[in-house]
């Protein structure tokens, strides 16, 4: 009976050992590739200053956030894909009352892993009035927290997580929809403008 135990214990350090020596490669392998993996950060909330980027942009030259201030609030907000349904709805209800915000003295920017090129694409086939960042290492989405796991039929995977921020100019956030719904989404941004 105890040779029996002693041999159980074995099998199961001997597993253990393994899974390690596995999860251990695994992690050589994803360094070996190249790949960066950035930690998650917590999304900011009402108060907080907004986390500061200069990325690539459709406009041929980098968006630097910090240059809006003390000139214009900005509504930024986080898409997961160019001309997907919700994505195409939800950019097409800021370009149709983009006047409205403009009026406000306040900019609009989309933000998506999507590559320049497909922000173009996107930007002519909708008649788009704004600039759309590509942030396709995921590093303005880990900023400001919105780039998470999701899971979708059984399978989970990173993603970006549907989301807007209205930063006013003194670069503070002013408001912060954390888990966006399309439908009258544009409403309610143009609701928190208005009391700035």
């Amino acid at each position: 009976m105890a040779k029996k135990k002693t041999a159980v214990k074995k099998a199961v350090k001997k597993k253990s050992a393994k899974k390690a020596v596995i999860k251990k490669s695994a992690k050589k392998s994803v360094v070996k590739a190249g790949v960066k993996v950035l930690k998650p950060s917590t999304m900011p909330v009402a108060g907080d200053l907004a986390p500061d980027f200069s990325h690539p942009a459709s406009t041929g030259h980098a968006i630097n956030l910090a240059s809006f201030r003390n000139s214009q609030n900005v509504v930024l907000y986080f898409y997961p894909k160019d001309d997907t349904p919700g994505c195409t709805m939800e950019a097409c209800s800021f370009r149709d009352h983009h006047g409205r915000i403009l009026a406000t003295g306040t900019a609009v920017i989309g933000v998506s892993p999507d590559a320049i090129k497909s922000h173009l694409r996107f930007i002519e086939k909708y008649n788009l009035p704004f600039p759309l960042v590509a942030d396709e290492q995921n590093a303005v989405a880990t900023k400001y927290g919105v780039w998470v796991e999701k899971s979708m039929y059984g399978r989970t995977y990173m993603g970006i997580q549907r989301a807007t921020f209205l930063i006013d100019k003194t670069g503070k956030i002013a408001a912060a929809w954390p888990k966006v719904k399309v439908d009258g989404h544009t409403d309610e941004v143009l609701a928190a403008i208005q009391k700035l």
